[in-house]
Formats: structure tokens, sequence, C-alpha cells
């Protein structure tokens, strides 16, 4: 469902974050969770949003204080949760920069309500020539993987990138943090020869993209190799 709005939920109560992707998932949106403040922020740098949903009483860095330090630079909706359910409180996170509040307990239709009524008025209150978001790049230490031209640069000079290469670097740049399987590899690079000397072909790439990313590719940090899973990228 690659057009379904995509949610970011940020709370550090593992359950309510479950429950809701659950919940949210089987009425159409696309959920990615978040355990607190700061792995909400390594998220919104990899990935695009077109609503949070942020927990108030979070421990360290709050829901308020995340809420006002996202809105110096982003406009992406956000939707507080809270147990304070005050006049008071409510004013509190409408004036932090949140577009709507719901207090806890709430019945989760009315979460879905409120989630349909944000993305409608973005839709009708976006301008008809607005631009496109700029493109999400990956850091790599010293090198920046732009995913949206397939680009690989180090230090500021673009590397040159065998097709095989740039094949690898693609999949691998979809889901940074998870490991792919070198089945997976072998089908984007399109591999012809027998299994065993197209997972050879596999390994080399890997060898060739570490010398160009890693400072010590025989130990590397940023192209990982995941015992009996296969390669991840793992970006900072």
């Amino acid at each position: 469902m690659s057009d379904a709005p995509h949610i970011l939920v940020v709370d550090d109560d593992e359950r309510i974050r479950e429950l809701l992707k659950k919940y949210l998932s089987r009425n159409g949106y696309a959920v990615t969770t978040a355990r607190d403040a700061s792995h909400a922020r390594r998220l919104l740098e990899l990935l695009a949003f077109d609503l949070l949903v942020i927990d108030v009483m979070m421990p360290g860095e709050d829901g308020l204080t995340l809420t006002r330090a996202l809105r110096e630079t982003l406009t992406t909706p956000i939707l507080l949760l809270t147990a304070k359910a005050g006049l008071d409180d409510r004013i509190t996170g409408l004036e932090s920069g949140a577009d709507d509040y719901l207090p806890k307990p709430f019945e989760p239709r009315e979460l879905l309500l409120r989630i349909g009524a944000i993305l409608r008025r973005v839709v009708d209150i976006a301008p008809a020539d607005a631009k496109p978001e700029p493109p999400k790049a990956l850091s790599l230490g010293v090198c920046r993987y732009d995913m949206a031209r397939g680009e690989l640069w180090r230090e500021g000079t673009p590397l040159k990138l065998t097709t095989s290469e740039s094949a690898m670097m693609r999949v691998l740049a979809r889901t940074p943090g998870e490991p792919i399987s070198r089945l997976t590899l072998l089908g984007e690079m399109g591999g012809e020869d027998e299994p065993s000397a197209q997972e050879r072909a596999v390994d080399v790439q890997v060898t060739r993209l570490r010398r160009k990313i890693e400072v010590d590719p025989k130990s590397p940090r940023y192209l990982q190799t995941v015992r009996g899973a296969g390669y991840m990228l793992a970006p900072d």
C-alpha cells in the first residue's frame, strides 16, 4: 500500500505502540513506531511522514518539548496524546505547535477520525504548486547516499558506482537497519550464473562497496554482515 499515508507513532509504552500500529495498519495507514524522542528524531532524518502521533508523558524529552523543537523546521501535522485532559493542558499542547490534542483514555475510532480530519485539512490547504520535499539521504560517516538519485558521495565528491553496485545500494537503502538476504540482492543484480557463483558475486560487490564507504573495510561500520541473514546498511 505505497500510497497509504505514513504515520509515526512516538510512545514509550511498547504495548500502546503495538496496539496503535495494528489498529491504524488495519485501517489503511502505513505505520512506523518510535520508543522515545531520540528514536523519533533518527527516523525523521531517514523517512518522510504524513502525520506524527506523539505521547506527551515520555521520560527524558517529553512530547511537548519534542513538538516545540520539531516545529522549528518541520511542518508535518502533529497529534498529541496525553493523560492530562485539562483545558490548560490542551492549550499548552496546541501552543507547542500541535495540530490536535487527544486525552487518554480514548476510543480508537475517535483517534482514527481525528487523524482523518487532520490529513484532509492538510490536503485542502496544500498549494497546487507545492514542491515535494527534498530527496532523503543516508549519512554513512564521511559518505552520503542520495536515495532519490541513487548517488553516493564521499566528502562532497561523487563516487562512480557500477551498475551492480548501484543496484545493491538501492535495495539496501530501502530498509536501513534491516538485513537483506543474498537472494534478494541477487535478484536486483540480475545474475544468471550458478547459485554458488552468484553468491560469490554478491560478496565481491559488498567488498567493493565497503572500500568506497568504510574507513576500515575489514572492520565495516556501515555495510555490515548479518550472520545467517545477509547484509545490512547501518547509517548514522
